[in-house]
């Protein structure tokens, strides 16, 4: 009897981009998505090992700069293996796989096996890097020619670099893991011929919010680098190119870049806080405090008048109860709709559905006395309100004050999520959209424990009064919103 063989699996090759996640390709988070098995390096990440799914097994490899805990040929063995097992394998790279990335050398072991590869460029760092500090690596003004090289020798002795060569091609140098051999090889260009005065540029964490660039000159670079304890990751750009900096740095002007915050939200929400704070260029760590499920509850709406949503989440739970039920927004042709805010009505809106009354303030206590001021709920109807099931009881408890029948459906519940502690001095702010997240992180740390240094960003009077409590400094946003948010930490980040 014949055995059939196990079909391989396929190896993806692919570049991660030089930190910033937005720069990762659509087709490198396409395969991200439905990865079974991802080899990474140090250099990527965790924004962008968030897009893999919760059963992808991750391992790390580690490489780092003359640090390789594991060696070049396990990693090449790791791939193999694990397509012969029929896996579809990622191997996640910093950069661009085939820009000094040894990308060719793992794809020898899985040619020799015919086991099948795929090769997805990233944005490699030797451009990226110039980009995010202003500098343009070509320019018909200065130069016409491009020329990239590793500062790193494949066997210990000194570098194989033809500088006269390139001193004579008058180009953009791009220098990728020359830190550690900035000295020699300023000291080999300038003997080689190039001006001691020439414009040299050293980019440190590119893209990253925590990026930092300095320019000099070529006899002096490497003291810039010692005295400003630069390390690796980073980019030397040599060429009067760089004189550009100064005027073309964008990166650099961010309204948030150097400031670094904490976001508490849950998992499944936090991403777009974290988006929106990054793209002004802060350094965001996502914290989430709390979870949120679904839980079990009867959907009986044939009395209802009013139909009310006090969050986003509420929304989403209450669609997904309906879907179950073979149901769809057609059964609610008769009823009106109420909720607490833009992103609660956003959410709405998913569904085909416009709310038909938001409050001028996003809060529980706005949305109930607007809705009875304006007698657009009266004593008459009855209200079906879909929410957590703890809470803030202003809505129901105002309604109910003015003889409104109300039917409080719990509809999802929230779990805080024991964190690892973390050192919150290190944070300009902690970004709080609930008092949950609050009363989530002070479980994280313990009552006791002092929160008298954490500068709290709060969303509504509730929340900000949770995290008062615990003796935190807080500020609140003007508008209930994660815009509302973001565009107070600008406000008093920049001192506006």
């Amino acid at each position: 009897m014949r055995f059939m063989e196990k079909t391989k699996g396929t190896v993806y090759l692919v570049g991660a981009g030089p930190g910033d996640d937005g720069l990762l390709t659509v087709k490198a988070k396409q395969i991200l998505e439905k990865a079974e098995v991802v080899v990474y390096d140090r250099l990527v990440g965790p924004r962008i090992l968030s897009i893999l799914p919760d059963f992808a097994e991750k391992i790390n490899v580690g490489k780092n700069v003359g640090n390789h805990p594991v060696p070049q040929e396990e990693i090449n063995h790791i791939l193999l293996n694990k397509a012969l097992e029929g896996k579809l394998v990622v191997r996640l790279k910093g950069g661009d796989p085939f820009v000094f990335g040894r990308g060719g050398e793992e794809l020898e072991l899985l040619s020799q096996h015919q086991v099948p590869f795929v090769v997805i460029p990233g944005i490699t760092s030797a451009i990226s890097a110039a980009t995010y500090a202003g500098i343009p690596v070509t320019h018909r003004d200065f130069c016409s020619s491009l020329h990239i090289i590793t500062g790193r020798a494949k066997k210990a002795g000194d570098l194989s670099i033809d500088y006269a060569s390139l001193v004579k091609l008058k180009g953009t140098l791009v220098f990728m893991m020359s830190v550690a051999a900035v000295g020699e090889i300023a000291d080999g260009l300038m003997n080689a011929g190039m001006e001691r005065g020439t414009k040299v540029a050293v980019i440190e964490n590119a893209t990253r919010p925590n990026q930092r660039k300095f320019v000099s000159q070529l006899d002096n670079i490497a003291l810039v680098i010692e005295q400003n304890n630069v390390i690796s990751p980073a980019t030397i750009i040599v060429g009067e190119v760089c004189a550009l900096s100064d005027r073309f740095d964008w990166f650099s002007n961010l309204p948030l870049k150097g400031c670094k915050i904490l976001i508490t939200r849950p998992k499944q929400t936090i991403g777009k806080l974290s988006q929106m704070l990054w793209e002004l260029g802060a350094e965001t760590v996502e914290y989430p405090c709390i979870r949120t499920s679904t839980i079990d509850f009867d959907l009986n709406m044939n009395h209802l008048q009013w139909i009310v949503f006090t969050s986003a989440v509420g929304v989403k739970a209450f669609f997904d109860k309906l879907f179950t039920m073979k149901m769809d927004s057609r059964c609610l042709h008769d009823k009106k709709i109420a909720v607490v805010g833009s992103e609660t009505a956003a959410e709405l809106l998913k569904y085909g559905i416009r709310a038909d009354f938001i409050p001028s303030v996003f809060d529980a206590e706005h949305l109930a006395t607007e809705l009875l001021n304006s007698g657009q709920i009266t004593s008459k109807d009855q209200v079906g309100v879909f929410r957590a099931k703890t809470g803030s009881e202003d809505l129901v408890r105002i309604l109910t004050d003015h003889n409104v029948e109300v039917s409080d459906v719990a509809v999802y519940e929230t779990n805080y999520v024991k964190n690892h502690k973390i050192d919150v001095n290190k944070f300009d702010y902690v970004a709080f959209t609930s008092a949950s997240c609050v009363q989530g992180f002070v479980e994280s740390f313990g009552e006791d424990a002092d929160f008298s240094s954490v500068n709290a960003v709060c969303i509504g009077k509730q929340t900000a009064s949770m995290a008062k409590q615990y003796g935190m400094n807080t500020t609140i946003s003007d508008i209930a919103t994660i815009s509302g948010i973001v565009d107070k930490i600008k406000e008093i980040y920049n001192g506006e």
